[in-house]
């Protein structure tokens, strides 16, 4: 590769940027942003001196081709033109991988261009981490398609898209709607009363359902209309104008909501609808760990923040545990940011690769000279377009923003938000949009949550994570260029871990030992995942029914002795042990130690056993059974006497054994009648006869002849 320097003489390229394995392709696009090859080299660990292009799109296609030829994968520094760099890599050589990143809105395009060196070097790191793909599921479309409308409007879309589509039309009203000449497409009237199912296996219920009459002659007639009638079709048309058939409908694959009144949203709808048909393949966005769901126990209830927040009702109780719908699931995340145990885990990416993309950009700014580092959290729809307004319209990002792409904020919790702190970000902006304000109630939560956190380390003044709800590209600059003021935090070194609350525990262990006022205690709020309980030593009488049902084995017995031992650290609040205690003798303290004392089990009650009065054998607790004598000695008609008393101080065999021996077994049967013998026909008199004639003998007979 060989670029064209300011004298017009030719200088040559070295080998080339390579950052895991990628070569990475750097242009400046005609100039428009200030890219030092050497520095960039440097910031990312790299000694040989790159090119840096300033026509990699168009006068130097040929250096591009080049680097596709050689078969190395490319990661191109260029989103806007990606389409094109695909289609000559094809015609190159098209097992080449390609890549591409956005170096440009995101960092280039900014007020101090001179200082965005240092996170143009943390964007091509992040782009340049290998990341594990989500699973899919296959779903099935053959085009059966309703439209579900009012009027001429409504007709004329059903016959339009009736060339691509096996369509059925279901008029709400008939309106201006005239009889068609020609019957194309099948016209009932109706309203839908509910919609059930996924893209691919819709389930239609309707009211009012009547076919339409062919003897129809100036206006639209129908007959024999009836209630309940039920329909089965891969897609729905729905520009009824009415509110949408099913909840979170921006989600949900298959349905389209489109406004009557507008012809050219009606036509994008209809495009994109038309190629819906065949095989496709949609991301598992969550994964779900039945095993630690602290959904509930034994039918009592205990944690339903998901099936409250999940806006696409993807999610249903199944027993003790939840069940997620992937062919339902519009990806959301909000299932997996207030999950306690991390049962629902988002997955596109995973949580560990999610942080490690957040380590790679603090680490690589920070190496590269960058102060003062904040994240930006945002979706890759309407905060990249954000983003690229900023850009284009305005200052661009601030020199020290580094934005991170995630498919929905909503995915981000508590967990991965201490773990951006903890790589040492100073500051954490989520940005989200003004439609999304009505589902945001659980990631406001998660975030109020780390404020806490860092508030009781020490961290006085502007919040550490602030959630942006704004569509107003002026507003959104001026909170970005506020943000900023706090310092970057001392940087931890770990890997992330798979699991949620192990995530959570590394970034805050790390952020309190290095806080300006470290803590053993933090008070949470209710609701929080993390806390204690309290057991009323006079009310609790050691059932161990608390132990039975938690979910998270944060509750343990001993074997040896009557006691209940407790884990802090594997505390969820669920509050499925105080629901389930027939004492009500519990109680809950949302609370976070950082102390040794939260990793081992500590005894909460324990009581001296009871030992059998006939054996000795310990069977049970002292205070349980002399709580049992105080309620039935002398007061229920089978303990009336001293010995029956005694049977409760019983383990349960001599239990039996002293009722066997009392004669008094209310459970005995009747006795057994004693079988005749030989002797019993040979005696002169049977026992048994009791003063009756004696049976006769063989002797007898003989007498008688």
């Amino acid at each position: 590769m060989t670029r064209a320097n300011k004298s017009g003489e030719e200088e040559k390229a070295g080998t080339g940027l390579t950052i895991a394995g990628y070569k990475v392709l750097v242009c400046d696009c005609e100039g428009t942003m200030k890219i030092d090859g050497a520095r960039l080299a440097k910031a990312l660990g790299s000694a040989e001196k790159p090119t840096v292009f300033s026509h990699l799109c168009r006068a130097q296609a040929d250096s591009f081709t080049s680097a596709v030829n050689d078969g190395e994968p490319l990661l191109v520094a260029c989103t806007q033109e990606a389409p094109l760099f695909r289609e000559l890599g094809e015609d190159t050589r098209s097992d080449t991988q390609l890549a591409f990143t956005n170096i440009r809105e995101r960092a280039g395009w900014c007020k101090a261009p001179a200082k965005a060196l240092p996170k143009m070097a943390a964007l091509l790191a992040e782009a340049a981490l290998e990341t594990r793909p989500a699973g899919t599921i296959t779903l099935l479309s053959r085009g059966v398609c309703l439209v579900y409308g009012s009027g001429q409007a409504a007709l004329d879309a059903a016959r339009e898209l009736a060339g691509r589509l096996n369509v059925s039309l279901l008029l709400e009203t008939p309106g201006d709607a005239m009889p068609p000449a020609l019957s194309d497409v099948p016209v009932h009237t109706g309203r839908i009363a509910g919609v059930q199912g996924h893209f691919g296996a819709f389930s239609v219920t309707v009211d009012g359902y009547a076919p339409l009459v062919p003897s129809s002659r100036s206006g639209l007639e129908f007959v024999m209309a009836r209630d309940g009638a039920t329909s089965r079709c891969d897609l729905i048309f729905d520009m009824s104008g009415g509110d949408p058939l099913v909840p979170a409908a921006a989600h949900r694959e298959g349905y389209f909501h489109v406004d009557p009144d507008r012809p050219a949203e009606i036509a994008r709808a209809m495009f994109q609808i038309s190629d819906l048909v065949g095989e496709f393949d949609k991301p598992i966005y969550v994964r779900h760990d039945p095993a630690i769901c602290a959904h509930s126990r034994n039918q009592q209830a205990g944690c339903n923040k998901c099936l409250d927040l999940c806006p696409a009702s993807a999610i249903t109780s199944a027993g003790d545990v939840v069940a997620i719908e992937a062919a339902v699931c519009g990806g959301c995340g909000f299932c997996s940011s207030v999950c306690p145990t991390g049962a629902a885990a988002y997955d596109y990416p995973g949580r560990e690769d999610l942080v490690r993309r957040i380590q790679v950009l603090a680490r690589t700014y920070r190496e590269a000279g960058g102060r003062r580092p904040v994240l930006l959290l945002h979706d890759e729809r309407r905060g990249a377009d954000m983003i690229c307004a900023l850009a284009r319209f305005g200052q661009g990002l601030p020199d020290n923003v580094i934005p991170l792409s995630v498919n929905e904020i909503g995915q981000t919790g508590h967990d991965v938000l201490a773990g951006a702190l903890a790589s040492g970000f100073g500051q954490i902006l989520v940005l989200a949009h003004p439609s999304q304000r009505d589902g945001l109630s659980g990631l406001a939560a998660e975030i109020a949550l780390v404020n806490q956190f860092m508030g009781a380390l020490g961290h006085d003044g502007d919040p550490q994570v602030r959630l942006l709800i704004e569509d107003d590209p002026e507003q959104v600059e001026q909170a970005l260029n506020g943000s900023g003021r706090r310092k970057a935090l001392k940087p931890g070194v770990f890997t992330p871990p798979a699991g949620k609350r192990e995530l959570a525990r590394l970034a805050f262990a790390h952020l309190n030992k290095t806080a300006p006022a470290t803590a053993e205690i933090v008070a949470l709020p209710d609701g929080a995942p993390y806390g204690r309980i309290h057991i009323d030593q006079e009310g609790c009488t050691l059932c161990l029914a608390c132990v039975a049902t938690c979910p998270a084995n944060a509750l343990q017995d001993n074997p040896d002795a009557p006691e209940v031992r407790f884990v802090e650290q594997a505390c969820v609040q669920c509050g499925i042990c105080r629901t389930t205690c027939p004492e009500s003798a519990i109680a809950l303290e949302p609370r976070y130690n950082f102390t040794a004392e939260a990793m081992a089990p500590v005894v909460l009650h324990e009581e001296e056993p009871y030992s059998c009065i006939r054996c000795g054998r310990e069977f049970g607790t002292r205070s349980s059974v002399e709580r049992v004598i105080e309620k039935l000695s002398g007061k229920h008609w089978m303990f009336q006497k001293k010995d029956t008393t005694d049977l409760i101080r019983m383990c349960d065999d001599c239990r039996i054994m002293a009722q066997a021996e009392m004669g008094n077994d209310p459970f005995a049967a009747a006795p057994r009648p004693r079988p005749r013998t030989t002797e019993d026909y040979l005696s002169s008199k049977d026992p048994e006869q009791d003063g009756k004639p004696a049976a006769l003998t063989p002797d007898d007979f003989l007498k008688e002849k």
